[in-house]
């Protein structure tokens, strides 16, 4: 039984009711009775959304020959970068008149609120013309010097690229990967996170109708140990990027390495903002409990250590906790809710264990967190906790991917610059302060590849994004770099007579 939250669109109930759902190869639903699915269910409720197909590898295979073949016949490399952005922007228009049910769809099955959700669409649309637009104003050769030769460097696609993203930001990253690969004439094979596969498995059937060349877009479902694996150690790609875990990390990049494909890695963080005394405590209190709650706290880039100067770190700790505590914690398609649920069991019971192992440690729980119950919905609901204590603590040290927070006092700026570095990670960090000589100075010494000043998770197009050590390697998203990294280099020379 569902009530007015859970309503869903007719053309939701419709894609829905396909289920199993299949994946999307060279144009055309893949995915036949016998083979092995697997669940997607809703974290708000705990209820089943859908069976999914799981593509393994011979089904991996096929779609990389899929891409192949569309490189080679389809005319999408050749066609003029004005050529591919008016398709391109065919796709963005297809998105934008089915944004509704693809926010739906992102919610439901990520557990996001539903406005989160829309902006998360949206930013997909822009991505797609972002960089359509951006690869029109490349050149696509550029003169080299050199005594005795006329030479030139021309840019070519690559060819087939594989794509795996994480659960947390399925159709927004999906933007951030693809929309580069696809304007510099690549085709792509994309394997969801299977524990939300369904608004990229409805992008797939979108492409179509926007009039993409079959095969030059494919899906492919499934758990990362069958279809992930097979999609990264596939010998036909010509680039890899993959979006997640360090440790996932390490295995994608092994088995590209092994074939000697081009890997692309974004990976988590333990970012930090520090907070000194002369900032508007309660505008920095807003926005850091907006951080960590947005999406549960299931960002990577998120600043999971505030380290406050001591002159003000009681006053801080009381705007948090008042605020954290106000968070209205909910289903994530009722208008109320400012807070969702967690991805799913296993994740809430992560959150949970690092809380309880962080207390074990000596943290104190200055905001103690645990379970939320939601009246009605038997979802993977949690409490925005806040613990303090010494960086030595697991919670302090370990990406825990939810509405977590970790407070340190400092003294100095010295200081707290050297708190900040105590990590492996590299992604992000903010410094929140009035005097723009220290921010900057801060920002600069932050170990990271991004700093930002008073706000914390921004990302306008145009800005390179992408993380060092722990955080990710092989070139960052979001920029006109990014496409760059999606052209292969080709050197052309002969002498001049």
């Amino acid at each position: 039984m569902t009530d007015s939250s859970e309503k869903r669109l007719p053309e939701i109930e419709n894609f829905l009711a396909q289920a199993p759902l299949q994946s999307f190869v060279g144009g055309r639903a893949v995915g036949d009775a016998g083979e092995p699915t697997f669940t997607t269910v809703d974290p708000g409720t705990g209820r089943l959304l859908a069976d999914v197909y799981e593509m393994g590898p011979d089904q991996v295979d096929a779609a990389v020959a899929a891409a192949q073949q569309a490189f080679d016949t389809s005319g999408w490399p050749e066609l003029s970068p004005s050529d591919r952005r008016a398709v391109l922007e065919r796709l963005a228009q297809t998105a934008e008149r089915h944004k509704d049910a693809l926010a739906q769809l992102e919610a439901l099955d990520c557990g996001k609120i539903l406005a989160q959700a829309e902006g998360d669409v949206q930013n997909f649309v822009d991505s797609v013309r972002y960089f359509a637009e951006a690869a029109t104003r490349v050149e696509p050769t550029s003169p080299l010097v050199a005594d005795g030769f006329e030479a030139y460097q021309a840019r070519l696609p690559w060819g087939p690229c594989g794509f795996i993203f994480p659960w947390n930001f399925p159709i927004l990253l999906v933007g951030w990967g693809i929309a580069p690969a696809l304007a510099a004439g690549n085709t792509v094979v994309i394997k969801p996170a299977e524990d939300t596969p369904l608004s990229t498995t409805y992008l797939a059937r979108l492409a179509r109708e926007a009039g993409v060349p079959d095969g030059v877009i494919n899906v492919v479902n499934g758990r990362g140990a069958t279809t992930g694996a097979a999609l990264s150690a596939h010998p036909g790609l010509r680039r890899m990027s993959f979006t997640g875990s360090p440790e996932v990390g390490r295995k994608v990049a092994e088995a590209c390495g092994r074939n000697l494909v081009p890997v692309k890695l974004e990976l988590g963080g333990k970012g930090a903002a520090v907070v000194f005394d002369d900032v508007d405590l309660s505008t920095a209190a807003a926005d850091l409990t907006a951080a960590i709650t947005f999406h549960a706290g299931q960002v990577c880039c998120d600043a999971t250590r505030w380290l406050v100067h001591r002159p003000v770190y009681d006053r801080f700790v009381d705007e948090v906790v008042r605020r954290m505590k106000a968070v209205r914690i909910g289903y994530q398609l009722d208008q109320s809710t400012e807070m969702g649920p967690v991805v799913n069991e296993k994740q809430r019971r992560r959150v949970l264990d690092y809380l309880t192992r962080g207390r074990q440690e000596g943290a104190q729980a200055v905001l103690e967190g645990g379970p939320a119950d939601v009246p009605g919905r038997p979802g993977f609901y949690v409490k925005p906790a806040l613990l303090a204590g010494s960086l030595a603590n697991v919670a302090a040290r370990e990406e825990i991917f939810g509405p977590v927070a970790y407070l340190v006092p400092f003294d100095d700026e010295d200081e707290a610059v050297a708190l900040v570095n105590q990590t492996d990670y590299g992604l992000a960090n903010s410094v929140w302060t009035a005097d723009r000589r220290r921010a900057d100075r801060v920002a600069r010494r932050m170990v990271a590849g991004n700093s930002w000043i008073n706000c914390h998770n921004v990302f306008p197009f145009g800005v390179p994004y992408g993380g060092i050590h722990q955080s990710g390697l092989g070139g960052g998203v979001n920029s006109i770099e990014t496409l760059h990294d999606y052209w292969r280099k080709l050197s052309v020379v002969r002498p001049a007579r």
